[in-house]
């Protein structure tokens, strides 16, 4: 059964057959707004590449390259760019993890960088006075939502491990364009706008977000930020510890615990004992391919691990992308594998996880049940019974986790690899400013309920813990050499996001563009939600035949990704935002 046409394929054509050029720095410096996502062309490089939600983070880093520094180095500017220019996504006050590829070792390893609770929290944290569950903008503007920032702290673990070029001088393009100001772009205006009624109740947002007529900044208005100036000559000074420490940390302790209606718990010994932790990556086999991210306290790899695992017995290929019997197979997946998430997956430092979540035989069961005409009805769409080491009984938990984050990638001269994925959670996270940038609202990516039933949820709140995340920072190898790197924001749309671009990437043959742009199609929960004014929406009358129902809306997905070939690199930047690829 085919849609008629040849809907996605056909309306990628146009994309592909454009030419693809390397961009420089003087195509950059306006942010893009395409009409339509079958606008932007694959980028190519030979030497190094840089991909940023932002021209002026993706241009930034591409200097650091140019002028001897490795994506270390880039990584560091590029964040501390991103946090001025694209406060809502992600920044100093927010949470990040790195997949990284050391081209010397030839290994691949992740950084954790998430936020975590406070030593003051409980379970009960996002409940109301009545028991029940707390709404959740009543959770997350305030103090109670935030907890310990990593960003910082990543920042410099990284760097002191592969960065070769002076801490000062990465920490110096952000204040530069802190002191003389920068234009805000037309999707920082949009966000600005659409978060009005949130961002006018707190004083340090409607000061800075808003003109003297109480509007919204409109875009091309430039911006001085002083006091996020003054945050990273800090930082540049006394590395992570000015952050953590002092004069920074009080006034973060303060704004938290002193909220006037939503104050939180954080101390500053829960500043000072913060730690990023290096962690093994998570890699899962794809059609002989390696593809390895970021495991607990995320649910990216693990999950986006599952569903390649469950389609990898079906012939995607041949089937191609125009099939819906292709989207019934990966929606199907999706669906079982965030069962499975919903139920198991935490920060493994605080609860036991099953260790045989990728085992091939339970995949291969798990795919079994899709191996029938239909989907999938919900009672079918069950946790599964993967191989624990020590079982533990569990119950389903939800959280919100919310779409507002960034990600960037990176290819240096020496093959190292960065993909790295940042966020203050919802847009402008717990819209608290503090020393020039936003802090997070993270802590509401816990299960708000911390029991069901009488028994645990393994997401709940507890102290010193990490939310679970679905944050993807992905790189997949061949032969073990990276030939993709990628990423998205998005909330829990992440995993799908990743996982069907890997699907067009390897099953497909499509290039990193046109992999990126391919209109959404995904399955979490139930409903295939279809992006809306694409071709997607074409599937809507063969998906309900086979039994899903269907839903077009926004899928604002923030795909960033390189193909890496003994030719050079190819990349890709998501037309839905303002991100560009940039290198030489």
């Amino acid at each position: 059964m085919r849609t008629s046409g040849t809907l996605i394929l056909t309306a990628l054509a146009a994309l592909l057959a454009m030419p693809a050029v390397a961009q420089q720095a003087s195509d950059v410096i306006a942010p893009e707004s395409p009409s339509a996502i079958e606008q932007k062309a694959a980028v190519r490089a030979t030497k190094h590449m840089v991909i940023a939600a932002n021209p002026l983070a993706a241009q930034a880093g591409l200097d650091v390259l140019r002028n001897g520094g490795n994506a270390a180095d880039a990584l560091v500017v590029v964040q501390t760019v991103l946090g001025l220019v694209e406060p809502q996504s992600s920044g100093l006050g927010g949470g990040a993890f790195l997949t990284w590829y050391d081209a010397a070792g030839q290994t691949v390893t992740t950084f954790d960088g998430r936020e975590t609770a406070p030593a003051a929290a409980t379970p009960a944290l996002f409940l109301g006075a009545d028991g029940e569950p707390l709404g959740f903008f009543d959770a997350v503007i305030g103090g109670r939502s935030v907890g310990v920032p990593g960003v910082p702290r990543l920042m410099e673990a990284v760097h002191a491990k592969y960065g070769r070029t002076p801490w000062k001088d990465l920490l110096q393009p952000a204040i530069d364009m802190a002191e003389g100001g920068f234009a805000v772009s037309p999707r920082l205006n949009t966000m600005i706008t659409e978060d009005i009624e949130r961002l006018d109740t707190q004083p340090a947002t409607r000061a800075y977000f808003f003109d003297a007529s109480g509007a919204p900044l409109a875009a091309g208005t430039l911006v001085r930020n002083p006091d996020y100036a003054q945050t990273l000559r800090a930082i540049a000074d006394g590395g992570a510890d000015a952050f953590y420490t002092g004069e920074i940390a009080e006034k973060i302790v303060a704004a938290v615990n002193t909220h006037a209606t939503n104050p939180g718990s954080l101390s500053l010994k829960d500043l000072a004992d913060y730690q990023v932790k290096e962690r093994p990556a998570v890699c899962a086999p794809y059609r002989g391919l390696s593809v390895c991210g970021m495991g607990p306290p995320s649910s990216g790899a693990l999950s986006i691990g599952q569903i390649l695992g469950m389609v990898e017995p079906f012939d995607l290929a041949t089937l191609g992308a125009d099939d819906p019997e292709s989207w019934r197979i990966i929606g199907d997946a999706t669906r079982l594998a965030f069962a499975d998430r919903e139920r198991y997956i935490a920060d493994s430092d605080f609860v036991s996880i099953p260790k045989g979540l990728l085992n091939t035989g339970y995949l291969a069961e798990r795919s079994a049940l899709i191996s029938r005409p239909t989907a999938l009805t919900d009672g079918d769409v069950k946790p599964g019974e993967p191989p624990w080491d020590k079982a533990e009984l569990r119950m389903d938990g939800a959280a919100f986790d919310m779409p507002a984050t960034t990600h960037f990638v990176i290819v240096d001269d020496e093959d190292n690899v960065a993909s790295m994925t940042s966020s203050v959670e919802n847009a402008f996270g717990s819209r608290q400013i503090v020393a020039g940038f936003i802090l997070n609202n993270q802590l509401t990516d816990f299960s708000f309920a911390p029991e069901k039933d009488g028994q645990t949820v393994a997401n709940r709140v507890e102290p010193g813990k990490r939310p679970r995340s679905s944050m993807a920072p992905t790189i997949v190898l061949k032969d073990g050499k990276p030939v993709y790197a990628l990423g998205s924001p998005g909330g829990s749309s992440i995993i799908p996001y990743v996982a069907n671009t890997l699907i067009a990437l390897i099953d497909w043959k499509l290039d990193m563009q046109a992999a990126i742009s391919m209109p959404h199609m995904l399955n979490r929960f139930g409903t295939y939600e279809l992006e809306a004014e694409t071709s997607a929406e074409g599937f809507v009358d063969d998906l309900e035949a086979l039994g899903f129902k269907t839903k077009a809306g926004d899928l604002n997905s923030g795909l960033h990704g390189i193909a890496i070939t003994p030719e050079g690199l190819t990349g890709g930047a998501d037309p839905r935002r303002e991100g560009v690829a940039v290198g030489d």
